[in-house]
């Protein structure tokens, strides 16, 4: 690797979409990279425009990370590796239809993607950021990991791990150099949707984000070091005042005793 000042970042899911965006904007930042994915010849197609357009080093790492060995093999470079500063954690997948009528086998492998998987590089990172003293996680989720009542449960509730894992990690490396985002995308335009049978055009277009605006935004959001970044969300007061409610309730979910309306004569 070149002695790049902004460092390596590694990038799950990077053949494509979001990712291959994080690639290119990263790459533009100076970065040099670290592409993750199973498609190794998208990966090198890639690789290759980003050396010839930035100067940077960039190196392929074929992995698919429902697989044991290969996930194994990403953590350990993030371990390992001490010139990696950032990780940008955006692997993942969908399935079509609800949750009930959805394939179970199906359902398994993507919790294995989208939680097992950015669980595990998650931990390594943040271990191996924090001993260095400096470092940075992306942690993509979904606005779904909001919605309880919408769309498949099992993948909004693969969403709502990644959200809340983030925010423990916060909490956990407050004061340690390192940085922890959570962005929460809305409906973008990349391949998951076609993935999962699904056309994303079937959805209304002023629901659709381009993906080039979208990373864009969590950028932007990293850089003002937002904790949680929802790029299409206009009134951030919406989100403040959510948080606020949530947390206003934490010091009555665990009481010695039942709410008055659960006991007699309550």
């Amino acid at each position: 690797m070149s002695a790049s000042s902004a460092g390596s970042a590694l990038i799950t899911g990077a053949s494509s979409g979001i990712g291959a965006t994080y690639a290119k904007r990263l790459a533009a930042r100076g970065y040099d990279l670290i592409l993750v994915a199973r498609d190794e010849t998208r990966l090198e197609t890639l690789a290759q425009t980003l050396r010839q357009q930035h100067q940077i080093e960039v190196r392929v790492l074929r992995a698919d990370l429902t697989d044991a060995e290969d996930l194994l093999r990403v953590e350990q470079e993030l371990r390992n590796n001490a010139v990696i500063t950032l990780l940008a954690n955006n692997a993942g997948m969908s399935v079509d239809g609800e949750f009930i009528d959805a394939d179970i086998d199906r359902i398994q492998t993507m919790l294995a993607l989208n939680i097992i998987a950015p669980t595990r590089l998650a931990h390594a990172a943040a271990n191996a950021f924090r001993a260095r003293g400096r470092g940075v996680i992306i942690n993509v989720a979904s606005v779904l990991s909001l919605m309880h009542e919408m769309f498949n449960g099992a993948y909004n509730g693969s969403k709502s791990f990644v959200l809340t894992l983030t925010r423990s990690m916060q909490r956990e490396l407050e004061n340690s150099g390192v940085q922890v985002q959570a962005v929460l995308p809305g409906a973008t335009r990349t391949e998951i949707f076609d993935r999962s049978g699904k056309s994303i055009d079937e959805l209304p277009a002023n629901m659709i984000m381009e993906v080039e605006d979208m990373v864009d935004a969590a950028l932007m959001g990293l850089e003002a070091g937002e904790a949680v970044t929802i790029p299409a969300l206009e009134d951030l007061a919406l989100w403040q005042d959510y948080d606020r409610a949530r947390g206003a309730m934490l010091p009555f979910l665990s009481l010695s005793q039942p709410a008055s309306r659960y006991r007699d004569g309550g």
